[in-house]
């Protein structure tokens, strides 16, 4: 499925997010757009079928999400709370009770949050010492941003792969 608009990067700034964000923002922004186009039909069937021994469609949504929420925790100088440890013990696992337009627009909030979050940041903010973890490894603000980014289109890409695998085009 063809895409009408350019990449998000090449729309222009984002609105309020500093300068050094934007890229991440435009990064994850694309992921929302990829995730959206590339799953629009998806069968609910195949949301856990692993290929190859590899991580299902829903394992990359539940992560991708799981992660991005964790990397905003720590750019604010937060500890994970309970409830991500717990989220963080279920990635992975199967959960036939969510649906894929469930996952999705999860992504898409935690997205959303993430935006949020850049407006409030300035330059001094971005370059200030983060920990990572139970072993406090060290980071910065913008590190953990531009992960959560990176490692989201990531994602994505291996989404796309698993996605193509599980619905081979009928010819």
């Amino acid at each position: 499925m063809q895409n009408p608009k350019p990449e998000v990067w090449l729309r222009g700034p984002i609105p309020e997010i500093p300068a050094l964000l934007q890229p991440a923002a435009h990064a994850l922004l694309q992921s929302c757009e990829e995730i959206e186009r590339y799953l629009i039909d998806f069968p609910q069937d195949k949301l856990w079928t692993k290929v190859a021994g590899r991580a299902s469609v829903g394992f990359h949504l539940q992560h991708i999400t799981g992660v991005l929420d964790r990397m905003m925790s720590y750019a604010r100088a937060e500890s994970l709370s309970e409830e991500q440890f717990s989220y963080l013990s279920k990635e992975g696992q199967a959960d036939e009770g969510r649906t894929v337009i469930q996952l999705v627009s999860a992504f898409q909030e935690k997205t959303q949050e993430a935006l949020s979050l850049f407006k409030t940041l300035d330059e001094d903010t971005l370059r200030e010492v983060r920990s990572v973890g139970r072993k406090k490894l060290p980071s910065t603000t913008l590190g953990l941003l531009f992960h959560a980014a990176e490692h989201s289109q990531r994602h994505v890409g291996q989404l796309l792969v698993t996605k193509s695998v599980l619905i081979l085009p009928k010819h």
